[in-house]
């Protein structure tokens, strides 16, 4: 694997149910029969890729009984690895094909894995952890020393013997508190400071003004920081505009210099196509916004592809998956610029933090340098921060968000007392009395 005997830090993984999908039945998971049936986890790649650049080994150490048992072929064990290797930054694979009645000091529980991986590799143990998501992972991890992380998916079978360093939902909200909380923590009190008073100034993601009011869009406009503008027909449709190609055209005429991205509203591929044909002529500034997939999960790459190499600007919207995400990439490599707007905000809404797989869509797409990632409904002004940390290019964002650039930087102690303000004023224009 080319890797050094420098001492370093690794992260151990189980492969079924933590890197890839993994059928539960009766209570208890089980791995992929064949290479063409691994489902790789949501946010794997972005999470992966972000213990990478902390400077983790990652290695898989995986218990496949099932060849003792004779219900799995060893040479498909092995496949399913390298179609895993082939897609993930995995270092390295070990596999106990033993099951318990064999004894081996490889099998989880054991250790064995982990500690012929950390000699051979010269790994910090102390510094090092173990992900699984059964009992076996957590207090084989707990044997050779490292810290555990037991991702917890509720299996009908007993916890861990040793209670993990950390209990999670999914490798997502491991590596965020592997990687990320620590590294907070471990903040001077005046880093912390200065994270606390961010500049508007210093930003280098592109602000997008996202809605379909006429008179916002313009006053915007004569804002310098905004640098774009999108919409869609849902937003039109709570301005009250009645006529799409109207105003589209009014606005395109009073805004000529910066991009605006337009969406079809047909649900057959055929009618996006003369559509999109139809708005492109609008004006140079145009993006036309083709939407992932129509209204029966039918998706649209093969006319994204087909426009896009005609050289018509897109702005392929409504992605909520990396899969998504990787099949527009292949689409639009070699045509003409184009957004892939990506919505965190809407990720965010299931409770999954969009940050590693954000990660993930610039790593993508870096490459294309004509193409440019959009952070799609941001719910907070953080989010305008964090799309800028991790590179992304271009944030979209409602004009109630906007407006709170504003606040930016503001002395915290100074906004505690505008609020308490607030608090007394608006109970003293109650007429509230006890």
């Amino acid at each position: 694997m080319g890797i050094g005997a420098v001492k370093q830090r690794a992260v151990f993984l189980d492969r079924d149910g933590v890197l890839n999908y993994a059928p539960v039945r009766e209570g208890k998971p089980y791995p992929p029969s064949r290479p063409e049936d691994v489902e790789i986890l949501p946010g794997v790649r972005a999470a992966l890729a972000q213990l990478k650049e902390a400077g983790y080994l990652l290695i898989v150490v995986t218990n496949q009984p099932d060849v003792a048992r004779g219900t799995m072929r060893r040479e498909l064990v092995e496949q399913i690895n390298a179609h895993l290797g082939e897609q993930l930054p995995i270092d390295e694979f070990r596999v106990c094909y033993h099951d318990d009645a064999e004894n081996c000091p490889c099998r989880k529980p054991k250790p064995g894995l982990i500690l012929d991986a950390a000699r051979e590799h010269a790994v910090d143990l102390a510094g090092s952890w173990m992900v699984g998501d059964r009992w076996r992972d957590v207090d084989a991890g707990a044997a050779a020393g490292c810290r555990t992380v037991w991702i917890d998916l509720g299996y009908r079978e007993r916890g861990p013997a040793h209670p993990p360093d950390l209990r999670v939902m999914d490798l997502c909200e491991a590596v965020r508190k592997i990687v990320i909380e620590p590294g907070r923590d471990a903040m001077t009190t005046s880093t912390l400071a200065a994270r606390t008073a961010p500049s508007a100034k210093d930003l280098r993601v592109k602000l997008f003004a996202d809605g379909a009011e006429k008179a916002s869009m313009l006053e915007l406009y004569a804002n310098p920081c905004i640098q774009g503008f999108t919409t869609n027909p849902t937003l039109m449709r709570k301005a009250g505009i009645t006529d799409y190609e109207a105003f589209a055209r009014e606005i395109l005429s009073a805004i000529p210099d910066r991009p605006i991205s337009l969406e079809v509203f047909a649900d057959e591929f055929a009618e996006m196509e003369r559509q999109a044909r139809l708005i492109t002529t609008w004006g140079t500034n145009v993006y036309v916004k083709i939407p992932v997939t129509n209204t029966r999960r039918e998706p649209a790459y093969e006319l994204v592809r087909t426009l896009s190499h005609e050289g018509i600007k897109l702005n392929v919207t409504a992605i909520l998956t990396l899969e998504q995400v990787e099949a527009v990439v292949r689409a639009l490599a070699g045509g003409a610029p184009s957004y892939v707007s990506v919505f965190a905000g809407r990720i965010a809404d299931t409770g999954r933090d969009p940050m590693p797989m954000m990660v993930e869509c610039v790593r993508m797409m870096k490459p294309h340098r004509q193409m440019e990632l959009i952070w799609a409904s941001p719910r907070e002004l953080l989010n305008v921060f964090q799309a800028d940390a991790i590179g992304c290019h271009i944030i979209t964002a409602t004009s109630d968000i906007l407006k709170k650039l504003s606040l930016v930087g503001k002395d915290l102690g100074d906004y505690s007392l505008d609020t308490v303000k607030m608090f007394y004023e608006d109970a003293q224009k109650s007429g509230y009395r006890l």
